[in-house]
């Protein structure tokens, strides 16, 4: 893994020991001894586009590993503005250890990562959320192979189901579709059939070697039968606001109500990657409910971001 912008970066044999490490990682926070892979190191991180968990997590990490995150947004660099890509790659690859991007195209990450000789991480595009995938299947991993060995941790994701209700077509949905199908899971979506998976996507997914890895349907009880996770996210992502009401009324068939949770296994987790909306997207009773691990999700958000970061300065020094 030389960059992280896409779940199939980190090969299936490395798995378990990233696994590993975030656990590790979580059990010694805060101790005396605590690794710190990122001594002396600066790690910029450019978003483009605003975030709680996201600049919180990266930076606290950062810090905890030894390193000092170098924050700026939109309006502190020129970023394809007054100077190209590539040409902001090679000047902050001799500045910096490493890059951490959040901006709109995808191909802002890959051209990043194309032309600098630093560690480029996606902290989030438009086409995908690596990040949030990573500490998602990490989350109830803990949960299905408690006590176990980094390579036990992976394993117990291989076959579980997770159904992904609202819009199929976000960053969200593709990355849960690559996300699962490298982790052996399965996964099937439902939504309005225009938020369906697009052609360019599966022409992606086929590219990274998984082509018709998902189950997509209108019928969200379909979706969510036989399934170990239900999960969901915003219907109005960030740019897409001229489109909510439109959104919020093709949708409505698939907001998670507890009558539509309670058709899943009787053990099954909601997950939502926040911030999330009462009532819109998902109902209070199941948002609040003892199954609902989202919190988890958000704390562990630091601890695999911290094995990521270690990992990548880990192969930069080799």
């Amino acid at each position: 893994m030389k960059h992280f912008l896409k779940e199939t970066d980190v090969a299936r044999s490395e798995l378990p020991k990233l696994f590993a490490l975030a656990r590790e990682l979580k059990a010694k926070r805060g101790r005396k001894g605590a690794p710190t892979p990122l001594r002396g190191q600066t790690w910029a991180m450019i978003f483009s586009k605003s975030s709680t968990r996201t600049r919180v997590s990266f930076e606290v990490g950062i810090h905890e590993l030894g390193g000092n995150p170098l924050f700026l947004n939109r309006n502190d660099i020129q970023l394809g503005r007054g100077e190209t890509i590539e040409d902001t790659a090679r000047v902050l690859s001799r500045f910096v250890h490493g890059l951490i991007v959040r901006t709109f195209d995808h191909s802002d990450v890959e051209r990043l990562a194309a032309a600098g000789s630093v560690p480029v991480i996606n902290a989030l595009t438009d086409f995908l959320h690596p990040c949030q995938i990573y500490a998602d299947a990490f989350t109830v991993a803990e949960r299905w192979a408690k006590g176990t060995t980094g390579a036990k941790l992976v394993d117990s994701l291989r076959g579980r189901k997770i159904a992904f209700l609202g819009d199929t077509a976000c960053n969200m949905a593709h990355s849960w579709i690559l996300g699962a199908n490298h982790f052996g899971m399965k996964i099937a979506l439902a939504g309005p059939q225009s938020f369906a998976p697009t052609k360019e996507f599966d022409a992606f997914l086929a590219r990274e070697g998984y082509a018709g890895g998902y189950q997509f349907t209108t019928d969200p009880f379909e979706a969510v039968r036989g399934a170990d996770v239900v999960y969901t996210d915003v219907w109005v992502s960030m740019g897409k606001e001229e489109e909510t009401k439109e959104r919020i009324r093709v949708m409505a068939p698939y907001v998670v109500t507890g009558k539509l949770f309670a058709a899943a296994k009787k053990d099954a987790y909601f997950m939502h990657c926040l911030p999330a909306h009462a009532g819109e997207e998902v109902m209070p009773e199941v948002l609040d409910s003892p199954r609902s691990i989202i919190f988890d999700e958000a704390e562990n958000r630091l601890h695999m971001q911290k094995a990521i970061l270690a990992t990548l300065a880990a192969k930069r020094r080799r």
